[in-house]
């Protein structure tokens, strides 16, 4: 991830294998890490079971917030590609119970695409 892109708020792909090893404690038997993205300090990791949020808190990061997200609790979610003018992607994803959606940016070079095919993957499978 650039730094220009950690700046204005941009997240970017985190290989897999990196994920596993870092925050592998958080999964059970079986779960394995699909995609991850950073978003600065913080990450959201797609698992085959849920989406995890990562939250580092304060200005040394040691305190960390962990939101754990069933798939099911996903009532719909939003794509939107960047543009020509409009360097970023969005992704909109609405949680049961919560009245405003978790909102997160993508830099152009990610394609939202994968992550829309992750989500799709396991909410329609229900």
């Amino acid at each position: 991830m650039g730094l220009f892109d950690g700046l204005i708020g941009n997240a970017s792909e985190v290989k897999t294998g990196d994920a596993q090893k870092e925050f592998g404690n958080l999964l059970i038997e079986g779960e394995q890490i699909e995609k991850a993205y950073k978003l600065i300090r913080d990450l959201f990791l797609f698992t085959n079971k849920r989406l995890i949020l990562i939250d580092k808190q304060g200005l040394s990061g040691k305190k960390v917030e962990y939101h754990s997200i069933p798939y099911s609790n996903i009532t719909h979610f939003a794509v939107e590609t960047a543009g020509t003018f409009d360097l970023d992607a969005e992704l909109k994803i609405w949680i049961s119970g919560m009245n405003e959606p978790l909102s997160k940016t993508f830099n152009k070079s990610l394609n939202i695409y994968d992550v829309h095919a992750v989500l799709a993957n396991y909410i329609l499978k229900k």
